[in-house]
């Protein structure tokens, strides 16, 4: 993912975040892919990898396949690579993470793993949790205004066993996961409990979750097929929100990933201990930015979805550059 800098006349301090499964939607990267030869690059590399038209499918659809996991996980991956690619020889980061998988991302841009080892394991990992999800129907659903004990405590007052916490988004925006039928019955409960709304997530299964364990093993093996090395700028898991110090914490954390909780909060909160100018989200939709500007002592956070997001954030560097030069 080497490339060559554009030098600027300041040093600006970019932390780089990239949003995972949900984030997919029909025309992602189809401008940026149009716009920038190393975006495009990038495409044409993952369809030789996969065996099947990667950006047509994004272009085309239909939303219903792209929404399987087997073809996002594969997609919002490049999609997010691509675009940061576009916008490459802008930045260098400091530090990075990833929501969920796209962990993954960040692992490629800090090196840490070549984007053809990680293009391998994200399609295997797809697969696995589809193959999961088929076993039994599952989903997830976001629990907006109500905080974690108050979540957990709803779930067990009501007997819903086969749901769980898995992705603490914000103190206020938890997201839950599990069984299909004990879901629906979880959103009246949640909002009969003071939670604001309860939104179901455009996901195919129950994604970190227990439903997830039978995905564990060929995801186990996918990644111990592959040689990671220590990044060479910080990426924070979202598994513990901390910065990786050991190549074998990053190969348990993307197997534990699968079915543990994905702390977003602790990653974004220790993404502002860098001291950051500003932070870049890289991906399809504005995901993770919204919930990092509601912390306080945020930067300024830039969601670069296209080839016009490149662009301002393109200027906003060199803005910031030239103040500090």
């Amino acid at each position: 993912m080497g490339c060559d800098r554009v030098a600027l006349g300041g040093m600006t301090r970019v932390g780089v975040v990239f949003p995972g499964q949900g984030s997919q939607c029909v025309g992602m990267g189809v401008d940026v892919a149009g716009r920038f030869p190393r975006a495009r690059a990038l495409f044409d590399r993952a369809t030789e990898l996969l065996g099947y038209d990667l950006l047509r499918l994004q272009a085309d659809g239909p939303e219903a396949r792209l929404r399987e996991t087997e073809f996002s996980q594969p997609a919002i991956f490049t999609t997010n690579l691509a675009i940061y690619q576009a916008a490459s020889p802008w930045l260098t980061p400091v530090v990075t993470a990833g929501h969920s998988f796209a962990e993954f991302c960040s692992l490629v841009i800090a090196d840490a793993l070549g984007f053809d080892d990680a293009l391998y394991v994200v399609n295997e990992r797809g697969k696995a949790m589809q193959a999961a999800a088929q076993r039994e129907r599952g989903g997830m659903s976001a629990v907006l205004g109500l905080d974690t004990p108050r979540v957990r405590a709803v779930l067990a007052e009501r007997g819903l066993t086969r749901v769980s916490l898995a992705n603490f988004n914000s103190p206020t925006q938890i997201v839950i996961s599990g069984d299909f039928d004990e879901l629906q019955a979880a959103a009246p409960a949640m909002l009969e409990a003071g939670a604001k709304r309860v939104v179901p997530l455009n996901v195919s299964g129950a994604w970190h979750s227990p439903l997830m364990e039978p995905a564990v093993e060929r995801l186990a093996t996918a990644v111990r097929s592959r040689a990671f090395a220590l990044p060479r700028f910080d990426v924070v898991s979202n598994v513990d929100g901390e910065p990786y110090r050991d190549v074998e914490t990053i190969e348990t954390n993307l197997v534990r990933s699968i079915v543990n909780e994905v702390r977003w909060h602790a990653t974004a909160l220790k993404l502002l201990e860098y001291d950051l100018d500003l932070i870049a989200e890289f991906g399809a939709g504005a995901v993770l930015g919204p919930l990092v500007r509601r912390i306080e002592g945020s930067p300024p956070v830039i969601a670069v979805n296209d080839a016009a997001g490149v662009e301002r954030l393109r200027e906003a560097i060199e803005q910031r550059a030239s103040i500090k030069a």
